[in-house]
């Protein structure tokens, strides 16, 4: 029986892998139990055959039972999993020495003819066995992620909590004490939510998590200052209006998070994505092709009908008071040829079944290509008709002439100008609503669907905050925190159409078929590092000079992330832990070189010192993965990693000092950015050194266990097991012993024979 064992990723019916983590995880212990199973049957085994399936067999039992006991560890800390944690670490615990038992019989010493069971002579037990460990060991560490989950949870209702003390305040001694609270609650929340995020494995559900996150990352800044002005000006309606608008989003985006890391959505299927044009040519176009593999797979009718389906969805296009009569006309007159083009195919396939054919003729080939030709067509029309459209849109607003007279009869307190603007920025966001929905239909990707609608919905809830805030400050011009209020709601906005402009940028690359610029990974700042003070530094941009003056440095950071990319292409494993790490930091450098140039998503100084921060931090996760990696080597290679590790370690609490060095001023705070990127730079080439190394090392590894020798002693090594504090928000905790359970389950990692 040469099977694998675990044909099916889901060994239980009721299990399903989400997250990265779970799954890279079993991949060591899939591997080699696989190949333990389908090692080579041969009449006569050797002894250096015997002896290193017999370690294999008791390596396994005894990672196994390390495993169990950080699993039951964690049964014993709660209580609701308790039943289902110590059933799976039982049932993985009695695998564990099934597999023992039955590679037990073939040590040297225990001759096979002594009529006990064993591997060879009952393959069966151990595929059962086999199959009963992967089972039990996914299980736990899916009910191990239930209790990630939980502590999402737990956070999220603390910070719902306190948002609804914070919407009941009526003083402002009482509401500073309560946001101090909150704020740390939000940060908190945004490093679960954010760690959460990268380890899911559905794109969308990514996607949906980053736009839940950035409104409440948008919409605490919001909420303190609109909070703040309803309390200066209780008696307001619009600075009433304003809050509310705030303290509901705030809520909604709470929600969307525990909906995306619990899987529920309110009325079963009704979040399913609306279908795009880009979709339906998509669809249409596959089952023109399949025509040749299938040639009465899809007959004429329905062919016909889901053409019509997309021409119907092209009157988004056509109907658009804000489309061109050129673009329009242009629309039309692609769904005329392409209708043509169908019935050209229409009449080839009637031909074809007439005589009966069993494959496609050359007529019909050329039909098929025409139809194909004109679907794409339409399909740059529309692109060119969106596109063309948002960017013309955005530079006819990049002067922000609309928010600035706002502000300025807000100032004046002039009613009469305030409601004129009003009625410009109300057009302005109609606009731009739809230009976000023609965007949907040709992003070419679900997780740009979901960013297109999130930058639709995000217009259409700050074009009416900016006019409630601006109606307070004309009504109280000489409040200063009404002025403070509209710019924090303008900021925002312009931050909307930055936003965009990237968004822009990447459906020109996927429609082109280029991968795009790297992501940057934003994050809120982590626990306790800028969550002291209610006061945020001021977010700048840097002015022409400064732009130059830094450019050099930009330039050697983007080469330095050019070879860890050449580097990591020669990594056979990418979902290697050190290889993801650098791969990680190389696009948070990347992104930090493009804000050198003005351009990606870093805008201000304040989002480069929050990318720095992040940076830091997983330059010292791959600190401990390179440390945990060295552990498993001779010496002589020990040496060489350790020397380079702990100059990795030395330069991340070097940037983090940084980071945490307070600046006032235009001068000092250069300064800051200017030894941020040389930190970032240092830590890069230290980075660039490593992989290469690491990657001889691994292969080398691979090569002697590929070999049958014997272990590398790690059976023989006592792995801690951590002490889990009581504390739901024990920062150190790993997520309640996950990282715990994956680092033992990596230690199944053993023998691999051909």
């Amino acid at each position: 029986m040469a099977s694998s064992p675990c044909g099916n990723s889901n060994f239980d019916s009721g299990l399903e892998i989400k997250t990265r983590s779970v799954e890279q995880t079993l991949i060591p212990l899939v591997s080699q139990i696989t190949t333990l199973i389908n090692h080579k049957e041969k009449p006569k085994k050797s002894e250096k055959t015997l002896r290193a399936i017999h370690r294999v067999g008791q390596a396994v039992n005894v990672a196994v039972g390390r495993f169990v006991t950080v699993g039951e560890a964690i049964a014993s800390e709660n209580e609701e999993l308790k039943e289902e944690m110590s059933l799976a670490c039982f049932e993985a615990r009695r695998a564990g020495d099934a597999i023992a038992q039955l590679t037990d019989a073939l040590s040297p010493e225990q001759p096979e003819s002594d009529g006990r069971i064993t591997v060879f002579s009952d393959k069966t037990s151990m595929v059962k066995a086999a199959r009963m460990l992967l089972s039990s060991v996914t299980k736990v560490l899916v009910l191990a992620d239930r209790i990630v989950i939980k502590q999402i949870i737990t956070s999220r209702n603390k910070v719902l909590a306190t948002l609804e003390q914070l919407e009941r305040v009526v003083s402002f001694q009482e509401f500073v004490q309560i946001f101090s609270q909150f704020g740390n609650e939000m940060v908190e929340f945004a490093h679960l939510t954010g760690d959460r995020q990268n380890d899911l494995k559905d794109e969308k559900k990514k996607a949906r998590m980053a736009a839940a996150r950035a409104v409440l990352e948008k919409c605490t800044m919001m909420l303190l200052t609109a909070s703040k002005t309803c309390l200066r000006h209780p008696d307001c309606e619009s600075a009433r209006l304003n809050k509310d608008a705030v303290f509901q989003r705030m809520r909604c985006a709470l929600e969307q998070v525990i909906q995306i890391v619990t899987d529920t959505r309110p009325g079963g299927d009704a979040q399913l994505l609306p279908a795009s044009v880009y979709a339906g040519i998509k669809d249409f176009k596959g089952k023109v092709e399949g025509l040749r593999e299938a040639l009465y797979s899809a007959p004429p009718e329905n062919l016909v009908a889901q053409l019509e389906e997309v021409v119907e969805q092209t009157e988004d296009f056509t109907d658009s008071a804000y489309t061109s009569h050129e673009n329009r006309e242009s629309i039309l007159q692609r769904c005329h040829m392409t209708r043509q083009e169908l019935d050209q195919l229409t009449a080839a396939w009637t031909q074809a079944q007439s005589f009966k054919a069993k494959e496609t003729s050359e007529e019909m080939e050329v039909c098929i290509l025409k139809t194909c030709q004109s679907a794409n067509e339409l399909r740059r029309e529309l692109h060119r008709a969106a596109v063309g459209r948002a960017a013309d849109l955005l530079k006819y607003h990049a002067d922000q002439t609309v928010l600035k007279a706002l502000k300025a009869s807000g100032e004046e307190g002039n009613l009469e100008a305030g409601a004129e603007y009003s009625r410009k920025l109300t057009e302005q966001k109609e606009q731009l609503v739809e230009t976000c929905r023609l965007l949907r239909h040709v992003s070419g990707t679900e997780p740009l669907e979901i960013t297109c609608i999130h930058a639709e919905e995000t217009f259409q809830v700050i074009g009416p905050q900016i006019i409630s805030a601006a109606q307070t400050l004309a009504l109280h011009p000489s409040s200063k925190i009404a002025k403070e209020n509209l710019e924090v709601f303008c900021e925002a906005w312009e931050s909307q159409l930055n936003d965009m402009g990237v968004l822009l940028r990447e459906i020109n690359d996927v429609f082109e078929g280029r991968r795009g610029d790297k992501r940057a990974c934003l994050s809120l700042p982590r626990p306790g590092k800028h969550s002291a003070n209610l006061k945020t530094v001021k977010a700048v941009k840097l002015d022409a000079e400064e732009q130059t003056t830094i450019a050099k440095l930009g330039l050697e950071l983007r080469l330095l992330t050019s070879d860890v990319d050449s580097e990591s292409e020669k990594w056979e494993d990418q979902e290697h832990e050190i290889i993801r790490q650098a791969q990680s930091m190389s696009s948070m450098a990347y992104s930090m070189y493009l804000f050198t140039r003005g351009e990606g998503l870093l805008k201000t100084t304040l989002d480069l010192f929050h990318q720095a921060e992040v940076f830091s931090e997983e330059g010292c996760q791959l600190s401990s993965s390179l440390q945990a990696f060295s552990s498993q080597l001779g010496d002589d290679e020990k040496a060489a990693v350790v020397a380079e590790t702990e100059k990795l370690v030395a330069l991340c609490q070097q940037l983090q000092l940084t980071g945490r060095t307070v600046v006032q001023g235009k001068s000092s705070t250069f300064q800051k950015v200017d030894a941020s990127i040389q930190n970032v730079k240092s830590i890069m080439a230290v980075v660039v050194y490593l992989l290469p190394i690491c990657y001889k090392l691994i292969k080398k590894c691979k090569s002697e266990r590929s070999s049958m020798g014997s272990p590398q002693g790690w059976a023989d090594k006592q792995l801690p097991i951590p002490v889990h504090d009581d504390s739901l928000d024990n920062k150190n905790a790993n997520g309640f012993g996950i990282k715990s359970l994956e680092q033992h389950v990596a230690n199944l990692t053993f023998l691999e024979s051909k």
